[in-house]
């Protein structure tokens, strides 16, 4: 379940999906040359406009749920660890608030760097000034004291802090308006609320986990009281914001912490693991092969009628035979207790999210919907389950490996792309033929996955020279 160093594996290789998703749907050609279920359904080729009232999900959609279930599941194996050790809840939350704020100066110096908001018409200058950005992050979140020379280099992380926040006070940008609180990048401010709260929740929650269903509760009814007309107290709560003139809503609000609904069960996911961190795991046969397979193949079923939306009793036919594979898996396969709970989750929350569809008018990432956050954390429950059934077979050490090592230093891998190759296409004059190149949808997903390999290779690299970035 776990490698030497204690990191359990299958989350790594779950986030790992989640960011070689993230990179490919962004690299992918656009403007109708790719059917519509590659690209997120509330913005559909060819003009990819957002329509808030088109209903369903792509494989696109289940890329940032993924990872905040990752990031759920990871506080209670970090901060158990370190409640153990005798570390305070009250250190662990000052621990939680500075990387809220560091989460929070990353989302906004990264997207203030790149080159196209540097300027409307890059330049060499604002290429060389996106990739700084990217050596000024490295300095910001690598950790020096593992160089075992920190007494020679714990300057670096001040001065790559004062160096970017001189460049965020200088420079113009494209608009001539300087720096903009609300020029940020909105998937780093929203996984830096849910890293606080989430860890916020399960220190008060930790030795009563099903106490999170009732702040669940909470979420969901002010976020349904906030809907109603009228001003009313809940309304007011919902929409703080400012104190004393002073606006925050661009690092909080209470519309963030809708994604609790997933944070929340990627929490009680990794309670799981560590409840069976002692338990054995057997290799891979090819029974349990063949039944994740069957298990992929539904999913991907399911995922294309919700995109269609036009089969509901068929979602339902799907759901009930992904109930009697779980069946199945338990009494005939002699499955480990682990793998069983984790997919009785994923059929549970399933479960819910397909009785919601409907509501909101049927599931969406974008507003996101009630039945979006259930479906997709019972993917990703399933996701583990198939997981762990891969690291298993030693035929596919070579795949799950890679993605695991996207797992391990997502960070890096989110910006190299933006911040670094880029910036390196322009200054060697090929990112006008890397725009164009693509005339066919083959051509068109094979830009994407190329793109998508050279950032991972550049992540795989940053860890073997041990070059990981924390917050």
């Amino acid at each position: 379940m776990t490698n030497r160093t204690g990191r359990v594996i299958e989350l790594d290789v779950l986030r790992g999906v989640a960011i070689f998703g993230m990179v490919l749907s962004g690299s992918i050609a656009f403007g109708g040359l790719l059917p519509a279920w590659m690209y997120h359904a509330q913005v559909p080729p060819p003009l990819h406009q957002f329509e808030p009232t088109r209903a369903g999900i792509t494989w696109v959609d289940l890329v940032f749920p993924f990872f905040l279930f990752c990031m759920g599941a990871a506080i209670p194996l970090s901060l158990h660890t370190q409640l153990e050790r005798g570390t305070t809840r009250v250190n662990l939350l000052g621990v939680a608030g500075r990387r809220f704020f560091q989460l929070l100066f990353f989302a906004l110096f990264s997207q203030h760097m790149k080159a196209w908001v540097l300027s409307k018409n890059p330049g060499n200058t604002d290429q060389v000034l996106s990739i700084l950005a990217f050596v000024l992050l490295f300095g910001q979140l690598f950790d020096f004291k593992k160089t075992g020379v920190w007494n020679w280099l714990k300057w670096i992380k001040p001065m790559s802090y004062l160096m970017a926040g001189i460049l965020l006070y200088r420079l113009p940008f494209h608009d001539g308006g300087g720096f903009d609180f609300y020029r940020s990048d909105i998937i780093i401010v929203v996984l830096a609320n849910m890293a606080f709260f989430g860890t916020l929740i399960y220190l008060f929650t930790a030795d009563h986990p099903s106490w999170r269903i009732a702040v669940l509760v909470v979420v969901a009814a002010v976020i349904l009281s906030a809907r109603e007309t009228g001003d009313h107290v809940v309304k007011s709560f919902f929409n703080f914001r400012s104190i004393g003139g002073l606006t925050f809503d661009w690092a909080y609000k209470f519309y963030f912490l809708k994604y609790l609904f997933i944070i929340v069960p990627g929490s009680w996911a990794g309670e799981l693991f560590l409840k069976n961190k002692n338990e054995s795991k057997g290799g891979m046969t090819f029974l349990l092969g063949a039944w994740s397979i069957l298990i992929l193949f539904l999913l991907a079923l399911l995922l294309a009628l919700l995109f269609m939306r036009n089969q509901e009793m068929l979602c339902w036919i799907l759901w009930l035979a992904l109930l009697l594979l779980v069946i199945c898996r338990k009494y005939l396969l002699q499955d480990t207790s682990l793998s069983y709970v984790l997919a009785r989750y994923g059929l549970f929350f399933l479960l819910i999210g397909l009785v919601l569809e409907p509501y909101e008018g049927g599931i969406k990432k974008d507003p996101s919907t009630f039945s979006y956050y259930f479906i997709t954390s019972a993917y990703s429950f399933f996701g583990l389950v198939v997981i762990r059934d891969i690291v298993a077979c030693n035929w596919t050490k070579v795949c799950w490996k890679i993605l695991a090592g996207l797992g391990k230093n997502p960070l890096v891998a989110y910006v190299a792309g933006s911040l670094l190759l880029l910036p390196l296409f322009a200054l060697s004059n090929v990112l006008d033929q890397w725009g164009t190149w693509a005339h066919a949808p083959w051509q068109g997903l094979l830009k994407g996955i190329i793109f998508t390999a050279m950032v991972s290779t550049i992540t795989l690299y940053f860890n073997q020279r041990k070059w990981i970035w924390r917050s």
